[in-house]
């Protein structure tokens, strides 16, 4: 006669002691997540720290007319006797206007700069802006309220401090020199400005012709305030990221040599007018952005890897516990834990071997240690050398699904759960004559 098993001998006891036992894992695990943080925050401070040698992202807006004007303000106030009183001031404004045409040419010189284990893009920019203006036109304002021998040249940019030459500009065949002026709006975008000359004495249309070199990271950020602006850019750059409110007019990939891009943008593709009167508002999110990036973030793909380690571990006990069910072998509480240790070291062996080389290289020795010590720990628990082979294989086909889903983006869902349910078909069919 058949002994009837007690509830703490039963399948369904082991099933819950496993599963508590997978819950367990998650604190490694989660150290871990917090470790591969730790390091892309290191990996953001050297990165900070190499811009803040090298140079920073640049933003070019301009060149822009700045004109100043009077206008007659009046206001309203109440005396001692409380009766109003009218007060009127005269103060100076300024109106900004835009170039008529703007063509900006950059030819990018990227590297890369290493720091300890981490590496940035950094750049070497030569810009040539050409265009021209027309005689400005003031409206509802009087003539003899403008400030004609007042005018100046504008620009507004980011990184002064890694500026090469761009202290001068060609000014309808004048040469004027830029001088910095303090910007209260905006602590990071510096203003450029000329000394004043004499605009009522210009009859024609105006042009201009600026060179300036910068020394920059991570990206360039063009505003095409022209009537028409048409940029251009080249770089031996193979990983380019075109982002901002314009998209570029060629499609053209990059190749091992670098790469070509091209903008237009006519005054009827930009949400601006020509001219502003009293401030210049900021034109910053109306851009044409190149980012020059490393093409694959080894952090993020660490993280993405780290968000299935629950995945690996819950299927993996599964396996050695459907084992368990099928071959009457019992494995110990602390047999199921070193196993639960080795995967969640594969992780710590990821992370660490990814510094100092591929990911996908990394992936696979952290994969193959970890099946291999796996396989080899469960000869001995399994007393046999079939079980730790479909233990090998079950493995190996489990890390190559998550390494298929981490490189996918716009189908990983799809896959990732056409996976899943034919992982949980495999498990309903060899479950099916547990008796629980």
């Amino acid at each position: 006669m058949e002994t009837k098993k007690s509830f703490l001998e039963s399948s369904t006891t082991k099933f819950i002691v496993v599963g508590l036992l997978t819950l367990l894992m998650l604190i490694p695990l989660q150290f871990v997540k917090y470790l591969i943080v730790e390091r892309k925050d290191n990996q953001q401070e050297v990165l900070n720290e190499i811009g803040q040698t090298w140079g920073n992202e640049v933003e070019v807006t301009g060149p822009i007319i700045k004109v100043p004007y009077r206008v007659l303000n009046e206001t309203v106030s109440l005396n001692a006797n409380n009766q109003q009183v009218k007060t009127q001031k005269w103060e100076t404004v300024f109106a900004y206007f835009l170039p008529e045409n703007l063509d900006i040419s950059s030819d990018v010189n990227c590297e890369k700069k290493n720091r300890n284990n981490y590496e940035a893009t950094v750049f070497k920019s030569k810009m040539h802006f050409k265009g021209g203006f027309k005689k400005p036109v003031f409206k509802d304002v009087a003539p003899e309220n403008i400030q004609w021998d007042k005018a100046q040249l504008m620009m507004k940019t980011t990184n002064l401090k890694s500026m090469i030459g761009g202290e001068k500009i060609n000014f309808n065949q004048t040469v004027l020199p830029f001088e910095m002026t303090y910007n209260k709006n905006d602590n990071n975008i510096q203003v450029l400005e000329t000394p004043t000359f004499d605009l009522s004495q210009i009859k024609e249309d105006m042009t201009f012709d600026y060179q300036v070199v910068y020394k920059g990271s991570r990206s360039i950020s063009l505003i095409p305030i022209g009537k028409k602006s048409v940029f251009s850019m080249t770089s031996n750059w193979q990983h380019p990221n075109f982002k901002g409110y314009f998209s570029r007019i060629n499609d053209d990939k990059p190749t091992d040599n670098g790469f070509v891009a091209k903008w237009e943008i006519n005054q009827l593709n930009r949400p601006f007018p020509q001219a502003f009167y009293g401030n210049m508002p900021e034109l910053s999110q109306y851009n044409c952005e190149t980012q020059f990036m490393i093409q694959v973030d080894e952090y993020q793909q660490n993280e993405r890897a780290s968000k299935y380690g629950f995945l690996v571990i819950g299927l993996t006990f599964l396996v050695f516990f459907l084992i368990q069910m099928m071959s009457k072998i019992n494995i110990h509480f602390f047999q199921y834990t070193m196993i639960g240790i080795a995967l969640v070291l594969f992780y710590t062996l990821l992370i660490s071997i990814t510094e100092h080389s591929s990911f996908g290289l990394a992936y696979l020795i952290a994969a193959l240690a970890v099946i291999v010590m796996i396989s080899l720990y469960s000869v001995s628990i399994l007393k046999s050398k079939v079980f730790p082979v479909f233990i090998g294989v079950s493995l190996s086909a489990l890390y190559g699904f998550i390494f298929v889903i981490i490189q996918l983006e716009n189908y990983a869902l799809l896959v990732g759960s056409i996976g899943l349910f034919l992982i949980l078909g495999a498990v309903m069919y060899f479950s099916r004559k547990i008796e629980w």
